[in-house]
């Protein structure tokens, strides 16, 4: 029997490509913590830290979605070195500025810039689709795509700690400039697997965003964010109410452990399912399993709850990134993409937020109440999608509206 993961990578250069795109996704979560992590030992206080942290997190959400724009415009040899460049030099100035008696606002300045990182996880996946669209080879690789980033979401933050407070305090962001620079240029200089550009109007028309699909998808892909943000918080507020504070790491694990799994078992399979059901079942699936959350005894029942929640995650991210293939217009894919993957990151760290502000007032397992609410958010969000992506679909190519064939 095959393995449909080594089939996607005969094609020539995906191995070169996946590499690249890989490490210069790292930086992505490496950074916000990174940022943290550094002010909270340099400038002695985690509310300034974090609301840095937060200014990089909110202009990355805002500005890749238009660098990936101005990618589908202008393509991404051009585009990514440009973007890059601007971000490391803002995570330059945010070296140096903490390293001196500056005054803290210029680290807000300079938090701006470092925001503009590309968006990697989406120009990986754009040269996919350029390689397979319209083939169940693209549901294999988005599954791949969706395992690269957990995995630079598990590696990422504890790399980043570890520099910082082993080596010196700045360590995890120079760490996370030069891995941006190198994955970044490295991945821009591989030319044949990028995809061409694509002729017409839609190129220039308006952002995909305004598309009611999209903001559909994007919505329901902030509200996933949410559910992980609130787990993050969540599962190391209980397991420091339980007296065994080294504990989250392994719920955390089992989190990112079952998303995984799941992803690269979704890949493998050929299903003939709507898209649009598949995110229904999905979203009904992601909201039932945060309820264990709320009424866990201990931390090994917490674990195994998150095991199973993540088990959904990946497989529902998949679904919606495949939707967004299909809805868009070729010329605009990278966009498109890079909204959901922003949204994302974007509910991750309103849901951190507000689990945060919730333990603080109400307690540890209070917490979780913020996963149950964005789970009903996430059910609303797919059974609108259910509606109105199937009536979308039904205008495209028989391909189009089944995860596979």
């Amino acid at each position: 029997m095959s393995n449909p993961y080594r089939e996607l990578f005969r094609a020539p250069g995906t191995v070169d490509f996946s590499v690249a795109g890989f490490i210069g996704r790292l930086p992505l979560p490496m950074t916000g913590i990174g940022i943290i992590t550094m002010l909270s030992q340099l400038r002695g206080s985690y509310a300034l830290a974090g609301a840095v942290a937060a200014t990089f997190v909110f202009t990355y959400a805002l500005a890749a979605p238009q660098i990936s724009r101005l990618v589908d415009r202008q393509g991404q040899a051009r585009v990514l070195p440009i973007a890059t460049l601007i971000s490391v030099l803002g995570l330059i100035g945010l070296i140096g500025i903490a390293w001196t008696d500056a005054p803290d606002w210029l680290l807000f300045v300079f938090a701006l810039p470092a925001g503009f990182m590309p968006s990697m996880s989406a120009m990986a996946r754009a040269r996919w689709t350029a390689i397979y669209r319209n083939k169940p080879e693209l549901q294999t690789a988005y599954s791949l795509e969706t395992v690269f980033d957990e995995i630079s979401f598990i590696a990422g933050p504890p790399i980043s700690v570890g520099l910082s407070v082993a080596v010196f305090p700045q360590a995890s962001l120079i760490a996370s400039a030069a891995a941006l620079a190198l994955g970044v240029f490295a991945f821009a200089a591989q030319k044949r697997t990028e995809p061409p550009l694509e002729a017409g109007e839609d190129r220039s028309s308006g952002s995909v965003i305004q598309d009611r699909g999209i903001v559909i998808l994007a919505l329901l892909l902030v509200a996933m964010g949410v559910v992980v943000g609130t787990v993050d918080i969540g599962s190391v507020a209980f397991a420091e109410l339980q007296g065994q504070p080294a504990a989250a790491s392994i719920v955390l694990a089992a989190y990112a452990a079952g998303s995984c799994i799941a992803g690269l078992g979704f890949g493998a399979l050929k299903l003939g399912v709507p898209l649009p059901r598949l995110l229904l079942i999905g979203g009904l699936a992601t909201a039932a399993t945060t309820l264990p959350l709320i009424v866990v005894g201990n931390v090994v029942a917490l674990a195994v709850a998150v095991f199973v929640s993540g088990l959904f995650f990946a497989p529902t991210m998949i679904v919606a990134m495949t939707l967004v293939e299909r809805l868009v217009p070729e010329a605009k894919l990278t966009e498109g993409l890079t909204w959901l993957l922003s949204s994302l990151n974007t509910g991750t760290a309103i849901g951190a937020a507000v689990a945060g502000q919730v333990v603080d007032a109400y307690g540890a397992q209070s917490g979780f109440r913020v996963a149950v609410a964005a789970g009903v958010i996430i059910l609303i969000f797919a059974g609108l999608g259910q509606s109105l992506l199937s009536t979308r679909l039904k205008a495209r190519p028989a391909f189009a509206d089944t995860a596979s064939s």
